[in-house]
């Protein structure tokens, strides 16, 4: 039996042993195979939905696939043998990046490393890398593999994000309105500078503290503990009244809206308060209550008598001097037509235009009933 073997552009005929021959057959069926699959591999890499790219023990382009083509658009004849960290990467990054290239050469790997590119159109993306050292079948450091993760959009998301969280945060500290948060278990997580200001807490007082135990008056803690657990059940409440404690043991009355808070998955995570100081409009309600009630009173004692209509002329005031002076009480005449129940009837038609004009606005005085 005969193969052939190459020497320089020569090619030799060999005889053999038949044992031999079946060994070397063998020996081909495995180069076959193994070239087989690097030959998927390379395929794998050059078309798979992720940029993969490689570099030499120089720091040189050696793999560039259709991703990191479409990613950066730099063709590979364009990127092989380029340095990569100069050409590929932004100056202030390029020192981090270096040190991650440079570990995976001395064969420490890295998982999950951000690496910033700049297309050529100079526009940045950031892939999510794994830096992993290429070796040669002597186990010899040959270069890096780098296998990414396209991560731009969820980094413009991200940062959008965190920028509206914090415009929110502003916005609830500096609002002017009094608001709280709680968690989960009831303990305080938020605290703006107006709750602050009206309760005499500052924020790092109250943070971890238990809302309603701290700072709720007894009498309101049950109510208030129902809201709450309302809110953490999904269930939100809009205009609930309660009374805080402030730190000089003064009460305020505030007007809350209870909104349950929700985290990424939807899960709540606890409640957000946002209230309204209404204790001055309670005093002001007390206070007019007050008034209304001495004046029913000097009204209802006066030593002359004195009546009152709606617009419809109907009695809605009739005190005691004029129970006394007309035989009618109180109960009997209110609701009635005053021209109609109790004027003569030739005296009607004057006292119904002088009523007539009162509700308009002119008052008249001196005017003989």
């Amino acid at each position: 039996s005969s193969i052939f073997r190459l020497e320089g552009d020569d090619i030799c005929s060999c005889r053999i042993a038949p044992q031999s021959l079946m060994e070397t057959e063998d020996s081909t069926n495995d180069v076959a195979y193994w070239k087989q699959i690097a030959d998927d591999l390379a395929r794998l890499i050059q078309k798979a939905n992720a940029p993969i790219f490689g570099i030499d023990i120089e720091g040189n382009v050696s793999e560039w696939n259709d991703k990191t083509e479409t990613i950066t658009g730099y063709s590979k004849t364009e990127a092989v043998g380029k340095p990569l960290v100069q050409t590929y990467i932004q100056p202030e990054n390029r020192r981090s990046v270096q040190e991650v290239l440079q570990k995976a050469l001395r064969g420490i790997e890295t998982a999950n490393f951000e690496l910033p590119l700049l297309s050529k159109s100079g526009k940045r993306y950031t892939v999510l890398l794994n830096a992993t050292t290429r070796r040669n079948n002597a186990g010899s450091v040959t270069g890096v593999v780098g296998v990414g993760q396209d991560i731009s959009e969820l980094k413009e998301a991200v940062a959008k994000s965190k920028q509206v969280a914090e415009d929110l945060g502003r916005l609830i500290e500096t609002a002017n309105a009094p608001i709280f948060g709680i968690d989960t278990k009831g303990k305080v997580t938020e605290w703006n500078a107006t709750a602050a200001r009206l309760l005499g807490f500052s924020k790092e007082q109250t943070i971890g503290k238990d809302l309603v135990k701290t700072f709720i008056t007894e009498e309101f803690q049950q109510s208030v503990n129902e809201v709450l657990s309302l809110a953490l059940m999904g269930k939100d409440t809009a205009n609930f009244e309660i009374a805080l404690f402030t730190k000089g043991g003064e009460r305020r009355e505030v007007l809350i809206n209870a909104t349950t808070r929700r985290g990424p998955n939807n899960e709540v995570t606890g409640v957000i308060g946002v209230g309204q100081d209404i204790t001055q409009i309670r005093e002001s309600a007390k206070e007019q209550e007050r008034i209304a009630d001495d004046l029913s009173r000097l009204i209802d004692s006066a030593n002359a008598p004195i009546f009152g209509v709606d617009v419809d002329g109907m009695v809605t005031e009739w005190n005691r001097k004029a129970a006394d002076m007309l035989g009618y009480t109180n109960e009997e005449t209110m609701g009635k037509n005053l021209v109609q129940h109790f004027i003569q009837p030739e005296n009607r038609d004057s006292v119904k235009r002088v009523l007539n004009r009162a509700m308009a606005g002119e008052e008249a005085a001196n005017y003989e009933l």
